[in-house]
């Protein structure tokens, strides 16, 4: 029987890719992971006609899509993402996306990321990015306000975490986009989480082996 081999294709920063990440982990299912460049344009283009991550690679076939790859890769073998989903988690999530997003987006191309290695791909990722939310340096002299913001829906957060092993008692795809949100707030210094918070911050690190990017925070 012929072996699948699993490529995926990403950036360590991107919430995207993070999700993606999760579900091997989570299945316990063995992956290479590939890092392209930021301003690398002809890679992905070449792999599924436009620049986007993350991109599982398997046996020479490109499926592009996080919630794509997680639902085939949790497809294979008896699924785990077998709990229910949530109105109040949704809510949550876009209730903290713009202010976390706003303050990551600058923190993450400081970073010592490899997407980020050379100064053309940071260079590149500050010109598209700026676009949208103005000068990095204006966001990362004050997110006072963003912060305060973070912090109280943190709070908020907290007693809607059922367990550490997953937010709604079953891991679910819940889990999938709740903890890429903490993945990326991680890089955000000054921010404070409650212990059943951060108690799910670790255990589903642990679980889905992708690590937080606190020793990077700024």
């Amino acid at each position: 029987m012929n072996q699948t081999t699993r490529i995926l294709h990403v950036y360590e920063h991107c919430p995207f890719c993070v999700k993606a990440m999760m579900i091997f982990g989570l299945k316990n299912i063995p992956f290479e992971k590939r890092i392209f460049l930021n301003d690398d344009e002809a890679g992905p283009i070449s792999m599924v006609g436009r620049k986007v991550v993350p991109i599982l690679e398997e046996n020479g076939r490109y499926m592009p899509e996080s919630m794509d790859i997680v639902s085939h890769i949790d497809g294979v073998g008896a699924p785990v993402l077998n709990g229910p989903v949530r109105k109040d988690i949704a809510d949550w999530l876009r209730a903290s996306s713009k202010a976390t997003y706003r303050l990551f987006l600058p923190r993450a191309v400081c970073a010592p990321l490899p997407e980020f290695a050379t100064t053309s791909s940071r260079a590149a990722f500050i010109r598209r990015k700026e676009e949208s939310t103005g000068p990095f340096w204006e966001i990362l002299a004050d997110g006072s306000k963003e912060i305060a913001e973070l912090n109280a829906l943190l709070g908020e957060l907290e007693p809607l975490i059922q367990s550490p092993e997953a937010v709604n008692g079953t891991l679910s795809t819940d889990d999938i986009h709740l903890f890429a949100q903490l993945h990326s707030m991680s890089l955000i210094k000054g921010l404070r989480y409650p212990l059943g918070v951060e108690a799910y911050r670790q255990a589903m690190s642990e679980k889905s082996g992708v690590s937080l990017l606190d020793g990077f925070a700024a």
